[in-house]
């Protein structure tokens, strides 16, 4: 039996998932109240923007007033940037709506690292505080530990939505909104707020002053989205991360090189089914609330070069990068030696998106060499770009999708010193026998891995075929196979749903 605290009270060890049967239950009675006004656009933008605030709340707790502010600054300075004649002021005013929400991003993400790092430098003792906790201290009469500076869930992701926002008024790609209503909606829209797909204004903004409009084949599609991404994430993702991959990870040095080697595999689709399974999520909560998102993920292992897996995985942030920086720094139109400095600078600083540490600079170093790698050899090799063997095909995919697991290694790995050791693990401690073994052994695991990646290259005409047989099935039935998923997703779980990957970031 729920009690009004579990419901309406921020729990840092229990915050509101997609993957919980309480967001099904508080999405349930919000949908049947949204059912009744979502004709009424004033009164439907309150009412999500309301909810906007309460799941993010309920996700990361008092920080929601980071997001409300950042709301509120962002629309002013967008407009000042619109109604200004001088282009003086307007550069001014976009360097100041950057400068604060890439300063707060920068304050809270990686203030610890840059400490850290000068610290380890200059053999210093520096302990940053954390100035709002002090502010809110002296006050409000709270208590916060100030020696603590917490990462506000999501903050990545609507930090980029805002200054999308702000730079493509200052491109004068867009209008500003017509008020803070419209925009707020844009900013605190809940089913994309924590980790995506990144949404642009210029996409979102225009959806908010039209009518809601769901068609029964919408509807199925909708549904058919939120339970695939449920399966991807209570099932696989779970199942292989509780069960092996995190044991592993925590601790290479304690298992064979086999296990390491699967471990890495069972990452790569773990990674996969936990943040296209959120997205998928997402985009089916948004329809049926009738409005469209991106698409954020496009089976990116069957890639058959580093270039296609970008535009294939994290879809809306690869565009992101390349539209805001990649081509900020001068993309392809400064010649072939700055082409390849701005993709790698690009991926360096899309790596340390992903967090402040070693560890994701390197991941993201890998990915920009490569780019860069591929782009030379389109250029400079005669036949590249030209074949079209199947041999070709299956060995540029599997030369890809190596590549990118050995990068997982250290995106996911603790640190760089446990990636070594994986490494050493995999080349060192590697045999037959002891394969065969642990297949017996992990078997449940292995069959759940395999299956991740079997749901992953399933053809996509037989995954479009498979949701148009379920869009066109009667309402009763709908209901009936997504009871019976739920259900019998919450008995093969093996714990508690874990929280989605990205929310770290």
């Amino acid at each position: 039996m729920l009690t009004l605290r579990e419901i309406f009270v921020f729990s840092e060890t229990s915050p509101l998932l997609f993957s919980q049967y309480l967001f099904i239950f508080i999405f349930t009675v919000m949908y049947g109240v949204y059912a009744f006004i979502h004709d009424r656009l004033n009164l439907r933008s309150f009412y999500l923007i309301c909810f906007g605030v309460f799941f993010y709340y309920r996700t990361g707790g008092w920080f929601f007033s980071l997001l409300v502010l950042s709301t509120i600054y962002d629309f002013y300075l967008a407009n000042a940037i619109h109604h200004s004649k001088s282009q003086s002021k307007r550069k001014l005013f976009l360097i100041i709506s950057i400068s604060i929400n890439l300063g707060l991003l920068v304050f809270f993400k990686y203030t610890n690292y840059f400490a850290n790092l000068a610290n380890d430098i200059f053999n210093t003792n520096f302990h940053p505080k954390n100035i709002f906790y002090i502010a809110s201290n002296n006050w409000f009469g709270t208590h916060f530990d100030i020696s603590k500076i917490v990462l506000p869930v999501g903050i990545s992701f609507f930090t980029f939505q805002a200054l999308s926002y702000t730079i493509d008024v200052y491109r004068k790609h867009i209008e500003p909104a017509k008020n803070i209503l419209d925009y707020g909606f844009f900013v605190t829209y809940f089913p994309q707020l924590i980790a995506g797909p990144i949404v642009r204004a210029v996409d979102f903004i225009p959806q908010i002053t039209k009518k809601f409009h769901l068609t029964e084949r919408e509807f199925g599609h909708a549904v058919f989205l939120i339970m695939g991404g449920f399966i991807k994430k209570t099932v696989i993702s779970d199942y292989i991360s509780i069960n092996f991959v995190d044991r592993v990870f925590d601790d290479p040095q304690l298992y064979s090189g086999f296990d390491n080697l699967m471990a890495v595999y069972g990452y790569a689709i773990q990674i996969y089914c936990d943040f296209s399974g959120y997205s998928d999520m997402a985009i089916g909560i948004s329809l049926l609330l009738g409005f469209r998102l991106p698409l954020n993920f496009n089976s990116p292992y069957v890639s058959l070069s580093i270039t296609e897996f970008w535009r294939r995985w994290h879809i809306s942030l690869s565009t992101w990068l390349k539209d805001y920086l990649y081509i900020s720094l001068g993309g392809n139109r400064k010649g072939k030696i700055r082409t390849y400095i701005n993709l790698l600078i690009t991926m360096l600083l899309g790596g340390l998106w992903h967090g402040a540490a070693n560890k994701f600079i390197i991941w993201g170093a890998l990915h920009g060499g490569a780019l860069a790698l591929h782009k030379m050899y389109l250029e400079y090799v005669p036949w590249a770009g030209k074949q079209n063997s199947k041999l070709y095909n299956i060995i540029a995919g599997v030369v890809t999708f190596h590549f990118v697991c050995f990068c997982w290694i250290y995106f996911r790995a603790d640190d760089v010193p446990s990636v070594k050791m994986m490494l050493s693990r995999i080349f060192n401690n590697f045999s037959l026998p002891d394969a065969m073994l642990k297949a017996q052994s992990y078997w449940k695991v292995f069959s759940f891995i395999l299956i991740g990646y079997f749901l992953h290259f399933i053809p996509k005409r037989f995954k479009l075929n498979l949701e148009e047989r379920f869009s066109v099935m009667p309402l009763v039935l709908k209901v009936g196979i997504v009871a019976f998923i739920i259900i019998a997703a919450y008995q093969v779980a093996s714990s508690e749903v874990q929280p989605f990957i990205y929310f770290q970031f």
